[in-house]
């Protein structure tokens, strides 16, 4: 098996490095006090002695199969299996779980996106056509890395909890750009309207026929965190920046508001997509 089927390549300037160490050190030592040499380890794992060693001094986060069978192997007895949460969280990028982090720290999340559809809200095929324009490509491991990561930040609105709350402004263009292809578009279309009922989630729509738009600067993220704090998130061309300057913040939760005054209301906003999504 090639070494994509073992797990992620990680990044030794990133912090998931010390995971990928600690989960590698694990595995070594099962496989030792099994009395296994790491060539007849890798024999009954399927895979090379080499990507063995990767795993095992951390080079590589083992995917949750890995440590499955691995478990079973060396009688571990649930320890490596138990391993799978962190090996999970450590294989997204470092920006990826700091959002992830201040999403789950925050009782309000608020995100206006002119660009594309706000990544909680993206369908994995909307998703993907998203991380497949970039120029220069991602390469194939990179691409299902953050596609995997975007859909399990997904998981945050579920629809059962009245925290956080969600509020989404999509400009209209967004809703009209078809990504990926017409029957994408139309499913993320209809993906918005489901979310768009949630209780804890207000989607709002800014139309193209505004004659003032407080939205021209570019998307942006607030979140309004369970201790009375709030940070924001932008996002541009190579540049993701967490923002805690008070005068910054407040820049922008003031944008925000009129942003949301200038769109429609999240009932004329789900009247709108139906219409889009009728016409597409």
């Amino acid at each position: 098996m090639d070494e994509d089927d073992v797990g992620w390549e990680v990044d030794s300037d990133d912090e998931s490095s010390a995971i990928a160490e600690l989960i590698g050190r694990q595995i070594k030592r099962w496989r030792e006090a099994a009395g296994l040499r790491a060539v007849e380890f890798g024999e009954r794992m399927g895979y090379g002695e080499n990507l063995i060693h990767k795993v095992e001094r951390g080079a590589r986060i083992p995917r949750p199969e890995f440590l499955d069978r691995a478990d079973q192997i060396l009688n571990a007895t649930g320890h490596l299996q138990s391993l799978k949460a962190d090996a999970e969280r450590a294989r997204y990028p470092r920006r990826v779980r700091d959002l992830a982090k201040l999403e789950a720290q925050s009782v309000e999340v608020c995100a206006y996106n002119n660009s594309v559809i706000e990544g909680l809200l993206q369908t994995p095929e909307y998703a993907s056509a998203v991380f497949g324009c970039r120029r220069p490509p991602f390469d194939q491991e990179e691409l299902e890395q953050r596609l995997s990561a975007r859909m399990a930040r997904r998981a945050i609105i579920d629809g059962t909890s009245a925290t956080p709350m969600f509020s989404f402004v999509q400009c209209e263009s967004t809703l009209r750009r078809p990504l990926g292809g017409t029957m994408v578009l139309q499913a993320q279309l209809e993906h918005l309207l489901e979310v768009g009922k949630l209780r804890n989630v207000d989607l709002q729509v800014l139309p193209l026929d505004l004659e003032e738009n407080a939205g021209l600067g570019g998307p942006f993220r607030l979140f309004k965190l369970k201790d009375g704090s709030t940070v924001a998130h932008n996002e541009v061309q190579l540049v993701s920046r967490v923002i805690s300057s008070p005068k910054e913040v407040q820049t922008l939760d003031v944008r925000y508001g009129i942003i949301r005054a200038q769109a429609l209301t999240p009932r004329e906003s789900l009247a709108f997509i139906e219409k889009v999504r009728d016409e597409t």
